[in-house]
């Protein structure tokens, strides 16, 4: 045989693309040669797949006198990576003859190192997905990424450490093979964790408390203002321990975009919301993502979890003002000459502020430098867009210094009573809507929560004379629907509505 096609994969965006490797060899003069969109990774696979195959105990093909090309298609693909160099390296002694098998419905990805040895890759998760979604029967990853792939059913999965032992279990031509054994299936267990930060660490603050307690209820966003000092990121990063444990779909989902970025170490099979804390320096790249060959930024790396922006308006205005999208429609759209990409952000956004630049403005413990137009210009830094957005807006000042320094126990609520809380309100939404939380309710959905008359009435009152936007009107319900969910019950009071409305913005 002079001709060989065997599979192979590598990430696409958030997904996974199937890329066919074929090999075909003629007699002349030595040429490697590898065509279809390859970047310089993957044109190197030429001396990786020649050292590889050489240290396994097989000719070279930079030995022979022949004219080796290696295409990979779909040409108009960009190839980028070492995910194919397994692949090559198999169809090349396919076609050469010096092995023999039968390569459909299996799929071959791996960086081979010198000696042949597979190295472990980035985004296996969404490859193996979709592999199994296209009907392959068999795909053969490197060892390292054996668990994150076995948690995709349906497909089986060879966990590979070098060349020479794929050859052994593919091997037709040998008298004896020696058969690798599959991958185990990988059970996302759901557990507790320990949290580094608990509310009941926080003394006081219980306007905070309970505002973010709504918030994680039913996903909406939040900001904290108030003074530099009194806990707005102790509460922000305690507000993780709240929220309740991803499921098996979410879990796959987060896990497959932390993949392709790179963030998985040692099987971390991410089963809980993640909380991303960018630097308030970032880039608008790194919080929305994109680049050449759009990557995910922090806004999808906070998928499903909690995106904490720390020091709110010291945040670029252009990094500011593309929240949004996602903050409106949980995607976010990045546009580049070649094409348009989406990619998901429905994430819970967590802000914290100060009142002015120096962080003193209208409190008793500093003195605040700020002249009045330093301050109006520090706050027209977050437009009334942005504002709108959030539904929740809490005031976190200063608290008495005994309720520090008192060391009897106080009466505080640990994260695992609130979450308790906080579950309980989540079912009751699901039960509802199916999948989403009341912050994710559109338009008709929220003309069907129950309200009495006097109830719409004190709404509409009050709305008027908030000078409400129907997009912050439309809010306010959602968030009375989630505390009347915490309170179990079915409609929404006139208690509920005047909750919500206190949370509206007081920046102004």
């Amino acid at each position: 045989m002079k001709f060989a096609k065997v599979f192979s994969a590598q990430p696409e965006y958030l997904r996974g693309r199937i890329v066919n490797v074929e090999v075909d060899i003629t007699r002349g003069l030595h040429a490697f040669s590898i065509v279809g969109m390859a970047s310089k990774s993957v044109d190197e696979a030429r001396d990786r797949v020649g050292s590889a195959i050489k240290n396994s105990g097989f000719t070279s093909p930079k030995s022979k006198n022949e004219k080796l090309v290696v295409s990979l298609s779909p040409a108009e693909l960009k190839k980028e990576g070492a995910y194919h160099d397994l692949a090559i390296a198999l169809g090349y002694l396919l076609a050469a003859d010096e092995i023999g098998f039968d390569p459909k419905g299996k799929v071959f990805i791996g960086e081979l190192s010198l000696d042949g040895k597979v190295q472990r890759l980035q985004g296996v998760l969404p490859i193996v997905q979709k592999a199994q979604e296209l009907g392959y029967q068999e795909i053969f990853v490197p060892a390292d990424n054996a668990q994150e792939a076995a948690l995709v059913h349906g497909i089986t999965i060879y966990p590979v450490y070098s060349l020479l032992e794929v050859i052994k279990h593919l091997n037709t031509y040998s008298e004896k093979q020696t058969f690798i054994q599959p991958q185990q299936k990988t059970t996302i267990h759901q557990q507790e964790h320990s949290y580094i930060t608990d509310f009941r660490d926080v003394r006081g603050q219980l306007i905070a408390k309970r505002g973010l307690e709504i918030a994680a209820a039913g996903g909406h966003n939040v900001c904290m203002f108030g003074p530099p000092g009194t806990g707005k990121t102790m509460l922000a990063r305690a507000f993780s321990s709240i929220l309740p444990t991803l499921s098996n779909e979410h879990a796959l989902e987060v896990t497959g975009i932390h993949s392709i970025a790179g963030n998985l170490h040692n099987l971390d099979i991410l089963n809980e919301p993640p909380l991303r804390t960018p630097h308030h320096t970032s880039s608008y790249v790194a919080i929305v993502g994109g680049g050449t060959h759009p990557r995910p930024g922090e806004i999808t790396l906070s998928h499903r979890g909690i995106l904490f922006l720390d020091e709110f308006p010291e945040f670029d205005k252009k990094v500011l003002e593309s929240l949004r999208q996602p903050l409106e429609d949980n995607v976010v759209t990045i546009s580049r000459a070649k094409g348009t990409i989406q990619f998901p952000a429905n994430f819970i956004l967590v802000a914290a502020m100060n009142p002015c630049p120096c962080g003193f403005y209208g409190t008793e413990h500093g003195t605040c430098i700020c002249s009045a137009h330093d301050i109006a210009r520090y706050k027209k830094k977050i437009s009334g867009p942005i504002v709108d957005r959030i539904d929740i807006w809490l005031p976190v000042e200063h608290i008495d210094y005994e309720q520090l320094t008192n060391v009897a126990p106080h009466n505080t609520e640990s994260s695992n009573d609130i979450r308790g809380r906080v579950e309980m309100a989540r079912r009751i939404q699901y039960a509802r809507s199916h999948t989403m939380l009341n912050s994710e309710l559109s338009s008709r959905d929220i003309q069907s929560q129950r309200m009495l008359p006097q109830v719409v009435t004190l709404l509409n009152t009050s709305a008027e004379k908030m000078k409400l936007s129907p997009r912050a009107y439309h809010r306010v319900i959602k968030l009375a629907r989630t505390i009347a969910d915490l309170e179990q019950s079915e409609d929404i009071l006139e208690s509920h509505i005047l909750e919500a409305l206190q949370y509206r913005p007081q920046i102004t």
